[in-house]
C-alpha cells in the first residue's frame, strides 16, 4: 500500500505570491521576539562532545523536538514562532542544535550534515528513557526535515518518536546542489555558505589538521563546500558520494510512524523532480503539496492583508490530531 499525496489548504497572502517573497519575508525581515522562560540544557553525546538543547512550554506536556535548517539555531524565526505556538498549545518543546549550531563552540571535528541522524537519535533515545509515558514528536525543518525523515526511514519500527512533521525537505541532495548554484538561488547558497564558515571558523584550530580550510573558505557553491569539508570531515568519498548517501528520498518507504511532509513546488531551494510518486511514499507517509510557498515560507493573508504564517497553524494541527489518535490507539491521519 503506498503513501498519500494530498494537495495543500496554503494560499499564499495576496501582496506576497513570488516564491522569493514567501522564502524572504518569514525568514528575513519577520522579527519574532525572544522566547521568555527558555532553559538550556547541555547534552552529552557519547563520543564526549556535546549538543546544546533549548527547552520551553509546560514542563508536563506533550513533547516536541525541532531540528533547524542549514547555520539555524533556536534564534531563527521559524524556529521561534513555532516555539510560541506549541508552548501556548501546552507542547513542551526541545529546540535541538546540531553540533555547532549552539552558543559554544564543540569539542570534536564533527560537525552536522544533512544524513546526521546519529546526534539527534542519542537524543531522542534519552527522551524516550526519561519521558517513556509521554508522547514524542519531532519536526524539521529543510536539512533538519531530511535528517528527520532519514532517522524514521534508518530506525524503522524502532524510531523513538510517535510521529513527525518535515518541512521544505530537500529529499534528493544532488539536484538541490545544482539548484542553489543557478540564477537567482545563488544568493541564496552564499547566505547559507557564509553562515556554516563562520561556524567552521570558531573551531579552525581543531579543524586545520583535517581538512584544508582555505579551499572550504574560497567555495563558492555547495559542490565545492561539501568536497572541501563536509565529505573529508565525515569519510564520505566526495560530495557527489554525500549527496547519495544523505538524501531522504530512498528511505521514505521504510518509514514506520505517522509523518507528514509539507513542500511547495515552487521551493528556490529545489526543482519538482525531487519530489517522490506515492509507490516511493510508505503507508505512514503523507506528502501535502502547495503549489506556492517557497522555502519554509508559506505566508498566507489575515485580516486586512496581516501576515499569517501558516506553518504555525498546520503543524501544530497535525500534531494535535496525531497525538489524540496516539492515545486512541490507531495510526492519525494526515
Amino acid at each position: 500500500m503506498p503513501g498519500t499525496i494530498i494537495p495543500s489548504t496554503f494560499r499564499p497572502a495576496w501582496w506576497l505570491r513570488s516564491a522569493h517573497g514567501q522564502t524572504i519575508y518569514p525568514n528575513v525581515v519577520r522579527r519574532v521576539r525572544p522566547l521568555e522562560g527558555v532553559v538550556w540544557e547541555t547534552f552529552t553525546l557519547s563520543d564526549g562532545d556535546f549538543l546544546e538543547l533549548a527547552w520551553t512550554g509546560p514542563e508536563a506536556g506533550p513533547i516536541v523536538v525541532l531540528l533547524h535548517g542549514i547555520g539555524g539555531s533556536a534564534n531563527s524565526a521559524y524556529i521561534r514562532g513555532l516555539s510560541a505556538r506549541l508552548a501556548r498549545s501546552g507542547w513542551r518543546v526541545c529546540q535541538f542544535h546540531f553540533r555547532g549550531c549552539g552558543p559554544r563552540p564543540n569539542l570534536r571535528t564533527t560537525t552536522y550534515h544533512s544524513g546526521m541522524t546519529a546526534d539527534p537519535l542519542e537524543v531522542l533515545h534519552e527522551l524516550a528513557r526519561r519521558y517513556p509515558d509521554r508522547p514524542r514528536f519531532g519536526v524539521g525543518f529543510s536539512m533538519g526535515g531530511n535528517v528527520l525523515l532519514r532517522l524514521l526511514g534508518e530506525q524503522g519500527v524502532n524510531a523513538p518518536l510517535d510521529g513527525a512533521v518535515a518541512v521544505s525537505v530537500p529529499m534528493e541532495l544532488r539536484p538541490c546542489a545544482d539548484k542553489l548554484n543557478t540564477g537567482v538561488s545563488r544568493g541564496y547558497q552564499t547566505v547559507l555558505l557564509r553562515r556554516v564558515r563562520t561556524r567552521m571558523m570558531e573551531r579552525k584550530e581543531l579543524l586545520k589538521d583535517v581538512v584544508d580550510l582555505d579551499a572550504a573558505m574560497r567555495a563558492r557553491s555547495f559542490w565545492e563546500f561539501d568536497a572541501a569539508f563536509t565529505a573529508p570531515v565525515h569519510h564520505f568519498d566526495s560530495a557527489l558520494d554525500y549527496y547519495e548517501r544523505a538524501s531522504s528520498r530512498p528511505l521514505l518507504r521504510a518509514v514506520q510512524r505517522p509523518t507528514l511532509i509539507v513542500n511547495s513546488i515552487d521551493d528556490p531551494f529545489m526543482v519538482p523532480e525531487i519530489l517522490p510518486q506515492p509507490e516511493e511514499l510508505s503507508p505512514h507517509v503523507t506528502l501535502e503539496l502547495s503549489e506556492k510557498g517557497g522555502h519554509v515560507g508559506f505566508v498566507a493573508a489575515g485580516k486586512g492583508g496581516t501576515p499569517v504564517y501558516w506553518l504555525e497553524q498546520r503543524i501544530p494541527e497535525w500534531l494535535d490530531k496525531a497525538r489524540q489518535s496516539k492515545l486512541a490507539g490507531p495510526d492519525p491521519v494526515a
